[in-house]
């Protein structure tokens, strides 16, 4: 188990490593279809997050990275073609790092937090608009910021 992750169970890492395939499919879908430069956006985004992230979470992207490309395709020939029905399944998914993230340490738990609702940002940014303004459609607004996922707050230092 990478550092960091030690409280987790084999399971339970494996779902938050899955969780950035499905927040790529649930973002990239959000509009009724999956952009191919949406989901190679999101497959170069890991593997630059395995090194050019905070040093808490380089570990984790460099381990989703190596086998991003065949997640995220298996990913794609199994959820359902419907967009709210992809969209309610993938929500699904994702409401398990509820239960997941609280058993980290409350700063690596927040720097992941914030860092999935980055990633998710980014895969919305990665096509349409102009110049880089407006790409964000209505759709992808609706979920880019993660409302399944429990925000997780910085705790108090103990004296």
């Amino acid at each position: 188990m990478i550092e960091g992750f030690e409280n987790l169970s084999e399971n339970q890492f494996t779902t938050l490593k899955k969780s950035v395939s499905w927040i790529t499919v649930l973002i990239a879908g959000a509009d009724g279809s999956i952009d191919e430069s949406e989901t190679e956006w999101a497959k170069k985004l890991t593997e630059i997050r395995g090194y050019a992230n905070p040093s808490l979470l380089n570990a984790f992207y460099d381990e989703v990275g190596k086998n991003f490309s065949e997640e995220l395709k298996s990913l794609m020939d199994h959820v359902p073609f419907d967009t709210k029905d992809r969209t309610q399944l993938l929500t699904r998914k994702l409401e398990e790092l509820n239960a997941i993230l609280p058993l980290l340490d409350n700063r690596f738990a927040l720097e992941l937090y914030f860092s999935l609702k980055s990633f998710a940002k980014h895969v919305a940014k990665s096509t349409g608009g102009f110049l880089g303004f407006f790409s964000i459609n209505k759709e992808e607004a609706k979920l880019i910021e993660l409302p399944m996922i429990t925000p997780i707050e910085l705790a108090e230092e103990e004296e």
